[in-house]
């Protein structure tokens, strides 16, 4: 849905997601101690990440290696809240994240972004969908990644990533007041694009007065 925004407001898509998992992957390449807070830090600063535009979303590469499918796999998906948490590694991607935003003009995704890293942002949404819906969509990447998964399990996986995403010290996942909450349970993504969309003009209309 931000790919698609991003391309309708011709900005830049910036999928911060992609970059944490990213990270991930390279720890679990190299075998790094997911519970080692220093050697993740130090990985992170050792590691260069680039992120390309694509008409299919957003080229991954790290140390000059494309690893766009690897991330999504379901290790990198478990894996990947050891990373997210660690305050160094966190530091580094907003330094990141931030670089990016100052052209302005950008759609970006991810847990903090309202909250954390542009909580200056014109306009800000917050996606919501039911804890089933949100199982249902996991179950079909998985699927169409050609990885074979019971529903249910996928469902107790969900629920248990969003309660530690919720629950965490650092960065939790929490919706920012000045934020518009849309419910994309039973939207198309078609729906939840124009419906952000309009959002979006609304906001530009209201801070150019």
């Amino acid at each position: 849905m931000a790919r698609l925004l991003a391309r309708e407001l011709s900005y830049l898509y910036l999928d911060t997601g992609a970059m944490y998992r990213a990270i991930t992957w390279q720890a679990l390449h190299e075998k790094v101690d997911l519970e080692d807070e220093h050697a993740l830090t130090e990985l992170v600063g050792r590691t260069t990440l680039e992120l390309l535009p694509d008409v299919n979303g957003t080229r991954v590469f790290v140390n000059g290696r494309e690893i766009t499918t690897e991330i999504r796999s379901p290790e990198v998906t478990k894996a990947v809240t050891y990373i997210d948490r660690v305050p160094g590694v966190r530091e580094a991607m907003l330094q990141l994240q931030r670089g990016f935003g100052r052209s302005g003009r950008i759609v970006a995704e991810g847990r903090d972004i309202g909250t954390v890293v542009f909580p200056e942002a014109a306009c800000k949404i917050y996606l919501d969908a039911s804890l089933d819906e949100r199982a249902r969509r996991r179950w079909l990447d998985l699927r169409q990644q050609g990885v074979d998964g019971c529903l249910e399990d996928v469902r107790q996986d969900v629920d248990a990533r969003d309660a530690k995403t919720v629950q965490r010290k650092i960065a939790p996942l929490r919706q920012a007041e000045d934020a518009v909450r849309v419910d994309t349970t039973n939207l198309s993504i078609d729906e939840v694009v124009e419906k952000i969309h309009a959002i979006a003009q609304s906001t530009q209309r209201d801070t150019s007065v």
